[in-house]
């Protein structure tokens, strides 16, 4: 019974957690544009580029018809992106400060780091 008391604790205290790590106003403070420096570390999925990505209420969103971007930023500044270009996909994640962010990516054969710099 002690357990049952302690998972159930546990659960609570994780629930109010996770619902308090992506408040609207919080993660507005990285709305805006931004401009995204892709870079990878192998020579032969290219030596980088450059996107242009926006977000709205912590929501990230494609600045570019020709590639789909999606994600969410939380509100210490964690960022979670997948950047769509036809068939190819990367996923990326890293964190953001106010006018600047950096970490890095996945793609199925490619992988690499990216910065951001606000507009």
């Amino acid at each position: 019974m002690p357990n049952l008391r302690k998972a159930i604790l546990f659960t609570r205290i994780l629930m109010l957690a996770g619902g308090s790590a992506a408040t609207p106003a919080a993660a507005a403070t990285f709305d805006g544009q931004w401009n995204v420096q892709i870079a990878s570390t192998n020579s032969a999925c290219g030596s980088g580029s450059s996107v242009s990505i926006g977000i709205n209420n912590g929501k990230v969103e494609s600045a570019n018809a020709m590639m789909t971007a999606s994600g969410r930023v939380a509100e210490a500044g964690i960022i979670s992106v997948t950047l769509v270009n036809g068939i190819k996909r990367a996923v990326g994640s890293g964190r953001l400060t106010a006018t600047s962010g950096s970490g890095t990516w996945h793609g199925t054969m490619c992988s690499g780091t990216w910065t951001a710099q606000r507009i």
